[in-house]
């Protein structure tokens, strides 16, 4: 969604890039260009006058006229005040002291509330709660229907006592269903309310009367991330007319511009507490202003990275991989079905490309990431799966036939499958050097910065080699050298930490040594 102001901001950036000092005239170029990105991504005009203010004032001050790097520092002010107009930090949902906590949803018709209900259901089933998803939105056709579908995709309770289109109370049901979940044992209670397709006095009445009936922990306003200026004019006439508590963005996924997610905070002083960022129901997380600020400016969003990797990935899986890419026959143990598993996990954190997008630097290849045809990873599973167990134990026996086999199979090339076992030998050989400690040369004993077994051979055959020369007289000279270094060390102490005079005596050279002493 925001990939045409952080190209914007990107270009901003990268004119400042090698000055030593700013100029008054640097700093006014640069907010100009800002300025004319926010508003190209449709921010509302009072919340760019705003933030333009501020980012001057900061960058003709000390701070970036001290900074050794001023480029970096202004970079850093921005990054600082889109955090702040995004809301600060992260804000949490407050839970009852007495369950349920009731969460009511309000919003215009079409800005997925029913959906984002389920989303939310899910998100609150994996941090422990029991929640139960209440259908008031009684006049929209199949909206009732629609909220049991989404509650049994999610795996939480419904509570739906009238068929709706039209007919039942709306307020009856909301207050019904909280001795409902009491009985019941639910936690959370999530009301899903009725939209209009703009604002009206029947809305706001319907609305106003579900809040006071049920008395809400939160009252959360959806609104349509695509929907640009005209979200926040909304939002200001929901705050006015029946109030909410914090703010949820859907379909952040979408192409539009973004303006919603940087004014709507800012403008109704009610902080975004949700995003849903995709159609499937585990696509909903809470918002975090300093991540959003983070991927906006091209730095990625590890944290969020990490969080689904440890969601998806289990500790005693991993432990289990890791010791196979660090055992004796280096990484030989870890095969095509544990490559697959690896896989697997990964797609289950969600789309490849998003997943890489979090990635810091990757806004310089965004076109490729958005080009990467996710059907691959099928592809790669196919070809797995159409192996044999020993094929898939052991990738050095597929010869040409077995090849030809495994791509009929599956339905690819004889080449897709080729490619594919040299990059499960080559992504095999990385992760167990990775694991061993593999990566800089020269620092054996450091985890993640040794040479590992490998490069130490590697440097001993090269120092071998070093000792014969191909002239015989040069040959013989450095023979003699050797022997007078090995007569000065048998005088000082004994080579091999022996002490001196004992050299010989009760200690026995390797057979490849021996070769190198005369």
């Amino acid at each position: 969604m925001f990939d045409t102001l952080s190209d914007r901001l990107a270009a901003t950036f990268k004119n400042l890039r090698g000055k030593g000092r700013l100029s008054e005239a640097d700093i006014d170029a640069t907010a100009r260009e800002i300025r004319i990105a926010l508003l190209e991504a449709d921010v509302a005009l009072p919340v760019v006058r705003a933030f333009i203010k501020q980012v001057k004032e900061r960058a003709a001050g000390a701070e970036v006229s001290q900074a050794l790097n001023p480029a970096q520092q202004v970079i850093k002010i921005v990054n600082e005040e889109l955090v702040s107009i995004l809301g600060g930090e992260t804000r949490r949902l407050r839970f009852a002291k007495n369950p349920p906590t009731v969460i009511m949803l309000a919003g215009l018709q079409g800005a997925g509330k029913t959906t984002l209900a389920g989303k939310l259901g899910l998100w609150l089933k994996g941090q422990g709660h029991s929640p139960l998803l209440v259908a008031c939105d009684l006049q929209r056709p199949n909206a009732v229907n629609q909220l049991s579908v989404v509650a049994e995709r999610a795996g939480v309770g419904v509570y739906a006592p009238q068929p709706g289109n039209g007919v039942g109370d709306p307020v009856a049901v909301a207050k019904d269903s909280i001795e409902f979940a009491k009985t019941k044992q639910y936690d959370v209670v999530i009301v899903d309310t009725a939209g209009r397709l703009g604002i009206d006095q029947e809305l706001m009445r319907q609305a106003a009367d579900i809040r006071d009936a049920v008395s809400p922990d939160e009252v959360l306003f959806v609104v349509d991330a695509m929907i640009g200026q005209d979200a926040v004019n909304t939002a200001e006439s929901f705050r006015d007319g029946v109030g909410f508590d914090g703010v949820v963005l859907s379909k952040l996924d979408g192409d539009a511009r973004g303006g919603a997610a940087l004014s709507i905070a800012q403008v109704t002083g009610r902080q975004i507490m949700f995003a849903s960022n995709g159609e499937k129901l585990d696509d909903f997380d809470a918002f975090h202003p300093d991540r959003m600020a983070s991927r906006i400016l091209g730095m990625g969003d590890m944290l969020t990275l990490i969080e689904k990797a440890e969601q998806t990935f289990s500790q005693q899986e991993a432990e289990k991989m890791a010791a196979k890419l660090q055992g004796s026959k280096g990484g030989k143990d870890f095969t095509l079905d544990d490559f697959l598993a690896q896989m697997e996990q990964v797609r289950k954190m969600g789309s490849i490309s998003k997943l890489l997008g979090m990635m810091p630097g990757m806004g310089q290849i965004k076109d490729q990431i958005n080009n990467l045809d996710e059907r691959d990873v099928d592809r790669t599973a196919a070809i797995i799966k159409s192996m044999t167990p020993a094929e898939r134990a052991g990738a050095a026996i597929i010869n040409g036939s077995r090849r030809a086999r495994i791509a009929k199979g599956s339905g690819v090339e004889v080449s897709a499958v080729k490619n594919l076992v040299e990059r499960f030998f080559e992504a095999r050989k990385m992760m167990s050097r990775m694991a061993q400690g593999g990566g800089m040369p020269g620092m054996p004993g450091m985890p993640g910065m040794g040479g590992g077994p490998g490069k130490q051979k590697k440097k001993q055959k090269q120092a071998k080699g070093k000792r014969k020369s191909g002239n015989p007289m040069k040959r013989k000279q450095e023979e003699q050298e050797a022997a007078a270094r090995r007569e000065q060390a048998g005088q000082e102490g004994g080579a091999f930490g022996l002490p001196a005079g004992q050299q010989g005596q009760n200690f026995e050279l390797p057979d490849e040594f021996k070769k190198f002493m005369g």
